[in-house]
């Protein structure tokens, strides 16, 4: 499990005081434990909002859905999660390095990774956000392994790594064996 996320981490709706970052991290938390006693389609605001002992209109303050919360505790994980540090090896592996470790970050925890999925393929204007904050940041760590000269391989690298976690959310794939075939299919890409 990744470090908690720095209090002043700025939201996706707005900048935050030190209180209202810790509400927003009452309720990241707290989405987490619901998702983990409810599954997905049971998790609401409201219940998210009573486990974090806040009121519901004060979590829709916040987040515009269920989805823009759940994609949220994903964001913060991942910008949580210090890039890894990259072996001295081909671009092959070091881009293994950095896909094990974003698919990692929700593997212990089946039903937030399979709401986490369903939360990212939302179309909620705020989910959108999130979407390509995450993807921003997946791209730079994958361009980092790979380099710029290998442009087109980060392309199928992503392609590849977004329909495994798709596979994985649909519950086709554990999120282990997305983590063991993505490592087989960067390897015949990229040899």
């Amino acid at each position: 499990m990744s470090t908690p996320v720095p209090h002043n981490l700025e939201a996706t709706r707005r900048r935050l005081s030190g209180k209202q970052a810790e509400t927003v991290e009452r309720l990241t938390k707290a989405a987490v434990v619901v998702l983990a006693r409810e599954g997905y389609a049971a998790t609401t605001i409201r219940l998210i909002a009573a486990q974090a002992g806040v009121g519901t209109a004060t979590a829709y303050t916040y987040f515009s859905s269920k989805e823009h919360l759940i994609a949220e505790v994903y964001w913060r994980r991942l910008v949580a999660a210090a890039p890894p540090p990259l072996p001295d090896a081909d671009i092959a592996t070091r881009a293994i390095t950095v896909l094990r470790q974003a698919a990692t970050l929700v593997a212990d925890e089946p039903e937030l990774a399979a709401a986490m999925s369903q939360a990212l393929l939302g179309n909620d204007a705020d989910v959108d956000h999130l979407r390509l904050r995450i993807g921003g940041e997946l791209r730079t760590r994958l361009l980092d392994a790979v380099g710029q000269e290998n442009i087109e391989n980060l392309e199928y690298l992503e392609l590849l790594y977004y329909g495994a976690m798709l596979q994985a959310g649909m519950g086709h794939l554990s999120y282990a064996d997305v983590v063991d075939r993505v490592e087989r299919c960067a390897h015949r890409l990229l040899s």
